[in-house]
């Protein structure tokens, strides 16, 4: 309400403004972070201004800001900051933040910001639903080259309660006090006048088939979810945000062989977890989407025989077409690097009687997401990623390996100690690794960054063919040196470096 009176009274002193100031008083004036939001009552509306020193600064309807000392803002003269708190039964829809300062000598200049914000209204609750085949959810509004820390991935079509915005992301209410973040192009609104998505759960049904053991949990809607594999012992955890227990029995048959006990908890109102546990210590990878509105948990079954030998693996060689990746000071690329270290693991695990299926096989350019795509449709056993590292710093060098899942640390451990076999230093294996293709669950992967092409010695063996042979074979062992730990009741002893069961 007041915000509409602030803009009419600031509109009618512009021609004044116009005629006072000889020059520009205030140099800029922002929202911060700059970029359009959407707000809700409790929420913080942060706003910056530069203009000339010593003067009033006021925003949003005469909201004073604090002129700040130069020991906080490097030595600038003239920097003004507010904060204003959303109250129940403000509006504003979709505008910029008008700004005034004015000057001991009372000259009046009025700003506004570049970007819009808009106070939602909680009466009128804004919905949306996931689009597309890898919708997902963000932990937070940070950002580097790969991109926000993921929750995970969402089947589509599931309800979204959107309660914020910031820039190109809407933020999701999952529960009380909990959030996240979803990228604008992963949504579809739906039209005014739903509810916030909520629903009761009904009595579940676990089963197996020849492949797979199942978990189903009906609902009135598709809700959100999260998913985690704990150790010691072995489990999934689903919470599913929304949902609250009507389940008045679990219904277990016949067939199964990865679950064991399966059972849930209300860990708050509006938090349903379901518990299950997995027979075997390795997790085989699971995958969780809707059957129309029943919650499905498909769960991965160890392979029949834990040898290469009819394992289907999956590699990846990392970049390619114009894609190129780092280059060395020599000129050696990175798409080359990947794609001739992965055709000679491609060739050892085939004589070792492995099926290999390659995310590319030429020097062509395959996104990210079409390659999870792909290894999705195709369910590999497993995924080895290949990739060269590269540093700022020329005497950086080593070999490194990268999980995301703490499940599939056994797999990225297996790779590293085999890879410092060939004489590599070791740069670290490196844990909640935020890289595509670590994010599914369906199948254990690991990223192997082979060595520093930025290193001057490192790029003398990467471009070594010999030693390109020998890094493939050290995978290759690494791999098998998993299967034979995961067969075992521990998964601890691949650490004792056994030949390997090929």
């Amino acid at each position: 309400m007041f915000v509409s009176k602030l803009l009419l009274r600031l509109f009618l002193l512009l021609p004044v403004t116009a005629a006072l100031a000889q020059a520009p008083l205030i140099e800029t004036a922002e929202t911060v972070p700059a970029a359009d939001q959407w707000l809700q009552p409790g929420d913080r509306l942060q706003v910056r201004l530069k203009g000339q020193p010593g003067a009033t600064a006021t925003f949003l309807g005469g909201k004073l800001m604090t002129e700040m000392p130069p020991t906080l803002t490097n030595g600038q003269l003239g920097i003004y900051q507010g904060t204003y708190v959303v109250q129940p039964g403000d509006t504003l829809p979709d505008r910029p933040i008008a700004f005034e300062l004015l000057t001991p000598d009372s000259m009046l200049t009025v700003a506004f910001s570049q970007n819009k914000v808009r106070f939602l209204n909680q009466n009128a609750p804004q919905l949306a639903v996931t689009k597309g085949p890898l919708a997902y959810l963000n932990y937070g509004l940070g950002e580097d080259r790969l991109g926000g820390a993921k929750m995970g991935y969402l089947d589509s079509l599931v309800v979204l309660h959107i309660t914020g915005k910031v820039g190109n992301q809407y933020r999701v209410r999952l529960a009380e006090n909990q959030t996240a973040w979803v990228p604008e192009n992963n949504v579809r609104f739906l039209p005014p006048g739903g509810f916030a998505p909520a629903s009761l759960t009904g009595s579940w049904i676990v089963q197996g088939d020849s492949l797979y053991d199942y978990v189903r949990v009906p609902l009135t809607e598709r809700l959100p979810y999260r998913s985690q594999v704990l150790t010691e012992p072995s489990r999934l955890v689903i919470d599913v945000f929304g949902a609250t227990s009507n389940t008045n029995w679990i219904t277990q048959r016949a067939g199964l062989q990865a679950l064991g006990d399966v059972h849930y908890e209300q860990v708050q109102p509006d938090v349903f977890r379901l518990v299950l546990h997995l027979r075997h210590r390795q997790s085989w990878g699971y995958g969780i989407g809707y059957q129309n509105n029943v919650l499905t948990v498909r769960v991965k079954r160890p392979p029949a025989k834990m040898s290469l030998r009819g394992l289907t693996v999956a590699v990846d060689a990392g970049h390619g077409g114009p894609n190129t990746g780092a280059v060395g000071a020599s000129g050696a690329r990175e798409k080359d690097l990947t794609l001739a270290i992965a055709q000679r693991l491609q060739r050892a695990l085939e004589r070792k009687g492995a099926r290999v299926l390659m995310t590319r096989d030429a020097d062509v350019s395959v996104d990210n997401g079409d390659r999870i795509l792909r290894l999705r449709q195709s369910n590999p056993d497993l995924l080895v990623s290949i990739h060269v590292n590269s540093s700022g710093n020329k005497a950086v060098r080593g070999t490194s390996t990268y999980y995301r899942y703490v499940a599939f640390r056994p797999l990225s451990t297996a790779l590293y100690t085999e890879m410092l076999a060939t004489g590599l230093p070791g740069f670290g294996n490196v844990g909640s690794f935020n890289f595509g293709l670590n994010g599914p669950t369906e199948y254990p992967n690991a990223l192997v960054e082979t060595a520093f092409v930025s290193n001057p010695e490192d790029e003398r063996l990467l471009t070594s063919p010999d030693f390109q042979q020998q890094m493939a074979e050290s995978m290759v062992r690494g791999l098998a040196n998993f299967l034979r730990a995961s067969r075992q009741p521990g998964l601890r002893g691949w650490l004792s470096r056994k030949p390997a069961e090929q």
